[in-house]
């Protein structure tokens, strides 16, 4: 029978349909280029041509958003028809089945490991460890296994691993002597390649299949884009979930610094639109400093180690207490290749050396750049002295007052928040990366050269504030983790309604709606379009990966103790 509703609502007409169709197609429309404001609009115009009156039920839940109204608009022509769907077109089987003490797992992946200090082997690390104390979820920290004669190339001083067992033995003691209480989480392994040229650790095979299927709920994967570029196994969609991505690397700023650097720069972008899209849920963004991904928001989800809030406790209580705090002037410390700030450095101090006449300043790094960076700044007679490289905590640089990093590459710099932490000045350039650090009134930033100059006499001639607690709070994982919780959805996905001990949890239940969700349909297109793309070694090659990363070699089957990779599906640690 034909009921009432449906006689007193009209059916689509063709710009209502055209508004949700451009709608519903603004992955693809974004990889061509049309930014979503103007798809907003597009959607807009073409609903407000057409603008029907709901129904009396309706019409009072109405807002001013167009997107909300089509919706409203498009449920009542359904509801009117008397069609019901208990299921979307486009279904997805259950996953992860709950355990009996109703825990869930979270899986964080990542694309370097400690002894590398690199952002991406240590922020994960805390991530991992302070995620780990909630009591809802269990943790495994999956990082890459190097062959030995990569990790000669990677980890300083020459230091290798005969297992993975070591290894995990050496990151445990590190983490243990920096934390305030005892970690408890799982480490786990998946084979990665090193790239010279890159200086990048590159994964070898499908990554997710190192993770086992029981253990397959929640996925954070560090560097999302990098662990897509040739990721040709299993969508990190289907197998988990919620899938959270997190952006560490402002990319396309090192890429525009290279030959041909502003043609690569345009082809990254759009590869990283495409695979943090079709690979993930949710993509968080350390500062406005990245690229502006599908499916992004931009939020400081990092803390510092609580060692530097120690160190800076201390230096408070040695001034309230009269002694010396600072004994030093300024520094600068940094990985030593010029697009870490070093070009930067130079440039200013070489513009405004007669202004700056009597300033020193002590530089700490090592890296490929050092012999260059160095004789460029004998050759301009800066007054810059270099040291060797060293951990940031180290006492022999407690007692500098002031910290200055001109880098506008990096995308949130954990040696500034190192050197707040400790209760230093800051100077750094007014950038989006350090948008998070200006609140600190320990924080000076600069426009232009000569404010440079003026920030640098203003620094040396004040003393630091104490932080107040809010702010050493702010600084701290626990504060991070917060953060994190909140934007990356972690909190609603973990307080979800309980599910019985054997049932099975599907997927963004909040997809089933009563029409087929086009953007889903695009995002598994792109996924499957970039495994077709993948699987060629040729296209592999041409692109710019490691030769042999498809699949993992023997090495590595012989250091994890791996079946061969014809063997299907195998799985580590089960």
């Amino acid at each position: 029978m034909e009921s009432q509703g449906a006689k007193e609502i009209p059916p689509l007409d063709l710009t209502e349909i055209l508004a949700n169709l451009v709608r519903q197609s603004e992955p693809f429309l974004d990889q061509l280029g049309v930014r979503r404001d103007q798809c907003d609009r597009l959607v807009d115009a073409l609903y407000r041509k057409q603008n029907h009156s709901l129904s009396e039920d309706t019409s009072l839940l109405v807002n001013d958003n167009s997107s909300d109204e089509l919706d409203l608009r498009i449920a009542s022509v359904v509801q009117s028809t008397g069609y019901h769907a208990d299921d979307c077109l486009w279904s997805e089987p259950a996953k992860y089945e709950v355990s009996s003490d109703n825990k869930r797992h979270v899986a964080i992946v990542t694309t370097a490991s400690l002894p590398w200090m690199t952002g991406t082997a240590v922020n994960p690390l805390f991530r991992a460890a302070y995620l780990a104390k909630g009591t809802k979820q269990d943790v495994t920290l999956v990082v890459p296994w190097l062959c030995k004669s990569d990790q000669e190339l990677v980890y300083p001083n020459s230091m290798t691993f005969s297992s993975p067992e070591e290894q995990e033995t050496y990151i445990r003691n590190w983490l243990e002597e920096r934390l305030g209480f005892e970690s408890n989480f799982k480490i786990s392994f998946y084979p990665g390649k090193f790239s010279k040229e890159r200086r990048s650790i590159t994964p070898a095979g499908d990554t997710s299949q190192f993770i086992p299927s029981r253990e397959a709920d929640i996925a954070i994967l560090e560097e999302p884009e990098h662990l897509n570029w040739y990721h040709h196994g299993k969508r990190w969609t289907d197998k988990f979930n919620h899938v959270v991505g997190v952006i560490h690397t402002n990319y396309l700023e090192y890429i525009k610094r290279e030959k041909n650097g502003a043609l690569q720069a345009f082809l990254v972008k759009h590869i990283n639109n495409w695979v943090t899209r079709a690979y993930c849920d949710k993509v968080l963004r350390l500062s406005a400093a990245t690229q502006d991904l599908p499916k992004s928001i931009v939020c400081n989800v990092h803390g510092v180690n609580p060692k530097f809030l120690k160190i800076g406790e201390k230096i408070t209580a040695d001034r309230e207490s009269g002694e010396p705090s600072f004994s030093k002037g300024a520094y600068f410390l940094g990985k030593m290749v010029w697009a870490k700030g070093y070009r930067e450095l130079i440039d200013l101090m070489a513009k405004h050396k007669s202004d700056l006449e009597g300033f020193k300043l002590d530089v700490y790094g090592s890296g490929e750049d050092s012999h260059k960076v160095q004789s460029t700044a004998r050759k301009l007679d800066l007054s810059l002295n270099f040291f060797k490289g060293r951990d940031h905590a180290n006492n022999s640089l407690h007692g500098y007052k002031v910290f200055i990093n001109p880098s506008i590459s990096d995308v949130l710099c954990t040696a500034t928040a190192e050197a707040l932490a400790m209760g230093k000045i800051v100077i750094c350039a007014e950038h989006p990366s350090n948008e998070f650090f200006m609140s600190f009134p320990n924080c000076l930033t600069y426009k232009t050269s000569e404010e440079f100059v003026t920030r640098v006499k203003e620094a040396m001639d004040r003393e630091p504030q104490p932080l107040t607690p809010e702010q050493r709070y702010n600084l701290s994982w626990e504060a991070a983790t917060e953060r994190f919780m909140e934007y990356s959805d972690l909190d609603k996905v973990l307080n979800d309604e309980v599910v019985q001990p054997g049932q099975a949890r599907t997927r963004n239940k909040s997809r089933r709606t009563s029409q087929p969700n086009l953007s889903d349909i695009m995002d598994g297109g792109l996924a499957f379009a970039h495994r077709c793309l993948t699987g060629s070694e040729v296209l592999r090659l041409a692109t710019g990966a490691i030769p042999g990363t498809r699949d993992y070699d023997k090495q590595h089957c012989v250091d994890m103790g791996l079946l061969p990779p014809q063997v299907q599906n195998p799985v580590y640690g089960w």
